[in-house]
Formats: structure tokens, sequence, C-alpha cells
């Protein structure tokens, strides 16, 4: 209102400014004078106006004070003056429309299910507890206060800040499964350390997962995992800890730390990414259990070719477990029959190199193929100069229509050889009688179907070759074959349910009889927070 008094004197002079020209004869001045007060008059109407708002407006504000003041009191009604606050009765179309909500407490039940109360109850805030001041407990009306800036929704990864440069996302998925085989020795059938181990409950995957910003140059990914063994002891390893390059230029990427090694395509995946409850048979027996891993540094690089093609290479030092065909001393001191040596890395020889070149192609908007070949090769523990090799080759292929629904219909197929040419050495001391080459071999073959949303069945094949030893009676030696079925139903994007049937045949060694099994399986998934995306 202050403003429009202020706008009036510029009106005025405007209205003045548009007059004709003074003269100095008798007509013009009366005209003049006339006009004058014809503008004298406008502005006392248009100040009555402006009087008469401004009384309005404070007897309004008055008003508005006292019944805000009855309120905090607590027991005052409101004044007549009040809006009318008449609800619609519930099954209306109005209150569909305008005020989705089946609480009886903000919706009065219709005429056939009862008699809305005669009058509303007093509305009673309490300053200590938001959103009591609406007396219902219907979600899509009563919800928490807005988060922070920055704070995490339900969908998404937690996200502790540290500052305005820095973060880091955080996620939980936990992985347990039931495990029934008319094998007693269920570890011994299953070849990878996150799959089940013994009948009944296992929890061989619980993984915390960290990822963020280390400044403008780095990225950093942790991987911690926690698994129960079959006396409920507790185990805890550092999975994956690594941090990798962002803004280098031409396609170039470093990656240093502990990381899975580049080699073929499964060894790199964490079991939640698995389309089957078990890792297959060639990866497990030639890889080892916990896969080809350790503490090293790669580069990659993305040619500028017209289609998607990078080269790997990492360098680490394939010891322990984690280096199962290479500087792997063995669980008690003995590895392929032989009591290993205690090797050193004296030289860059010592380490593990595991050079790749991954290619895939868009074979139409609705198909994608992606092929990889690997190799692997460095020292192992059974000899002074003892050397393994192991060569990969993968391809993987995905059908998706362009109205697929939520990532449903697919059809997914993946394949992948594995072959280990492992030079045995006659183990500390000379004491094993000879040398032996190992010439071992697997690879599987599965097809996934994505048939229905939220469902999904796959069949897999696996076979494994292990050359035979007349000195060697290791029974993770044995050739095997299996076939398996899973299905699969994903009740959200954060939990899964899988149901999955094996049978194994097992080969006759020297020392071994052949045999077969069948187990099954029942494992439940859960996520807590948003994965990161992994790799195609």
């Amino acid at each position: 209102m202050n403003s429009s008094l202020r706008i009036l004197p510029l009106s005025l002079l405007g209205l003045c400014l548009s007059f004709t020209p003074l003269r100095a004869d008798d007509a013009d001045l009366q005209t003049l004078k006339k006009q004058m007060q014809e503008l004298q008059a406008t502005l006392q109407v248009m100040q009555a106006d402006h009087h008469k708002q401004i009384e309005a407006l404070t007897t309004q504000v008055q008003s508005q004070q006292k019944l805000i003041e009855s309120l905090q009191k607590g027991g005052a009604t409101p004044s007549t003056s009040a809006p009318n606050l008449s609800l619609p009765k519930s099954g209306d179309a109005a209150t569909a429309a305008l005020f989705p909500t089946t609480d009886d407490a903000v919706v009065l039940p219709s005429a056939g299910g009862g008699t809305p109360p005669a009058a509303l109850p007093p509305v009673t805030p309490s300053p200590a507890t938001p959103g009591a001041a609406f007396p219902t407990t219907d979600d899509t009306v009563v919800s928490a206060p807005a988060p922070p800036a920055g704070a995490p929704s339900g969908g998404a990864p937690i996200t502790l800040m540290g500052g305005d440069k820095t973060y880091m996302n955080m996620s939980f998925n936990g992985q347990f499964s039931g495990a029934m085989s008319s094998s007693s020795q269920l570890s011994r059938l299953e070849v990878s350390d996150h799959d089940p181990q013994q009948r009944g409950f296992n929890a061989r995957n619980l993984e915390l997962v960290l990822d963020g910003a280390v400044d403008p140059y780095f990225e950093g990914f942790v991987n911690l995992v926690f698994k129960l063994d079959n006396h409920g002891e507790t185990q805890v390893e550092a999975e994956e800890a690594y941090m990798q390059s962002t803004d280098l230029p031409d396609g170039l990427q470093v990656r240093a730390g502990q990381f899975f090694a580049p080699f073929g395509r499964i060894n790199a995946q964490h079991p939640h990414v698995w389309d089957f409850v078990d890792a297959p048979l060639a990866s497990g027996r030639l890889m080892g259990s916990d896969g080809l891993r350790g503490i090293g540094a790669q580069i990659s690089w993305v040619t500028p070719l017209p289609w998607y093609s990078q080269f790997l290479v990492a360098m680490q030092n394939g010891a322990g477990n984690t280096g199962y065909s290479f500087r792997n001393p063995g669980d008690t001191g003995t590895f392929m029959g032989r009591q290993t040596i205690d090797r050193t890395i004296n030289n860059v020889q010592d380490l593990v190199f595991v050079p790749r070149w991954e290619n895939s192609f868009d074979l139409s908007p609705t198909q994608t193929v992606l092929a990889g070949v690997s190799g692997a090769f460095g020292p192992n523990d059974t000899g002074d100069n003892s050397r393994t090799q192991a060569y990969a080759a993968d391809v993987f292929y995905k059908w998706k229509p362009d109205n697929a629904e939520g990532g449903w219909p697919f059809v997914k197929w993946q394949t992948e050889a594995i072959y280990r040419k492992f030079d045995a050495g006659r183990g500390a001391n000379n004491s094993f009688p000879i040398d032996e080459t190992f010439n071992d071999w697997g690879m599987y073959s599965q097809v996934v179907w994505g048939f229905k949303k939220g469902w999904d069945w796959g069949i897999r094949g696996d076979f494994l070759h292990m050359e035979n030893s007349t000195f060697n009676e290791d029974p993770d030696r044995q050739s095997r074959r299996r076939i398996s079925t899973a299905l699969t139903w994903h009740l959200s994007e954060f939990s899964k349910l899988r149901l999955q049937y094996n049978h194994d045949f097992l080969s006759a060694t020297p020392f071994l009889p052949s045999s077969q099994a069948n187990s099954v399986f029942l494992q439940f998934e859960f996520n807590l927070g948003s994965h990161g995306a992994h790799k195609f």
C-alpha cells in the first residue's frame, strides 16, 4: 500500500505533462483550472479507498492473531470467523481426488460405514513432537521432516560428507544360504570361499562397500567382507581397497591398491553380481577359492576406435590363496603335494603380470556383445624355477527389447574358458620325487532368461579337466562336470530370493573313485543403500 502511495505523485506528474501546453488566453487558463480540480477530486477518492483497505487489513490481522493465540493456549475453540473445516465423506469423488488417504481420523466414514462426529476435535499442536498437530497415522499424509541438503534418501547410498570437495558413499550387501546335499562334504564340492560350505545355513558373504572422491584427481573404493565359517567364527578380509585416477588424458586410467586382477570375466565380479549361488568350477579350481587378486598396480587405456576397446595390464604380488596358482605356500606349507618354498620378490619377474584386451559391439539397438582375452604369468612356490601360465577367453551377449520395463524381459549368455599350465617343481629341498607339468583347463556356459518382471531362470553347464598325476593324490585335482539350474525372484531392487539345484559328476583318479552328488540351495540377499554400478 505504501508503494502505491509513492507511485501516485509520479502518475499525477505524468498526467500533467500530457496536457496541452499553457497559453496566455483566459480560455486555456480556465481549462487548466478545471483539470486540476478533477485531479484533486480523484486523489481524494484514492486516498479514501487506501484508508479503507488499511483498516480492513488491520482488522483481519488482529483477528488472525487472536485465533493463533487461542490455538497456542490449547483450550480455546476457534472463533466463528475461522474458515469452515468441514470434510467430505469417504468415498466421495472429491475425496479421492483431493485427499488420497483412508485414515478415518482425516476422512469421515461414509453414510453406510458409520456416523460422522458432530464436531471436529480441537487441534493441539506440540512443539516437541513434530507432526502431532495432525491426528493421522497415514504415511501418505504424515511424513518425517524434510532431510537437510545432501542427506541420503531411502534408495540412495548413505553419503558421509567430508567437506565441499570430498564425500564417501556406504552400502551393505548380505547373502545367506540354506543348503542340502547328498554329499556330507559340501566344502569339497563347492570351489569358492563364498559358496555354501556346509549343510544347513551359511553366511559366506556380508559385504560392506565404501567409495567416494579422494580429491579432484582420484577416487577410492573399499570392499570389506565378513563371513562365518562352519564353526560360526567370524572372518574378515579386505577384498578390495584401491584408488584410481579420474582425469588422465587420452583414455588412460591408473589403479593402485588391493584389487581383483582383470583376468577373464567372472574373476573380477563380486558374488552379489553372480547369476548363480556358486562360482563356476574352472574359476575356483584354476584361479583359487578367493579369485586372482592382490596388492599391485594397473594401467588401462580405452582406445579411440569407433567401438569400445580397452587394454589393461596389472602387476600384483600374487601371494597366498589370492594368488592361488602363483606364489602360494598352501595352507599347511604344501601345494600340489609338494612342500613349498618361501619365495620372495627379488626382481620384477617375481611379480604376476595380467594383461587383458576386451571389446564391445552393438549388434543392433537391442543386442550387445562383449568379448575379451586375458593372460596371467608369474612364478609359483613348488620350486626355485617353477612358473605358471594361464589364459582365458570370454564372451558375453545380452538381448533386451526397446520396450523393456525395469530391465525385463532379457536374455543373457555368458561363456568362459580357462587354460593353465602349471610347472610343478620338486618342492623345498627337492623332497618330491619328480618335476611335473600340469595342463589343466575348464569352461562354463550359462544362459539366463528374464521372462517376467522381477523373475529370471538360468541354466549353466561346467566342465573341468585336471591332468592326472601318478604321485599327487590332491583331491582338488579331480576332473568334474556339473549341471546347474536356478530360479531367481527379485522382490525389489534391494532384495532377492534364489533357488538352485546342482548335479555334480566327479571322475575317477588313480587315488579317488568316481562319484555323483545332488545339492539344493535357497539363497536370500538384501542391500542397504544403492550399490555402485558394476562394469558391464
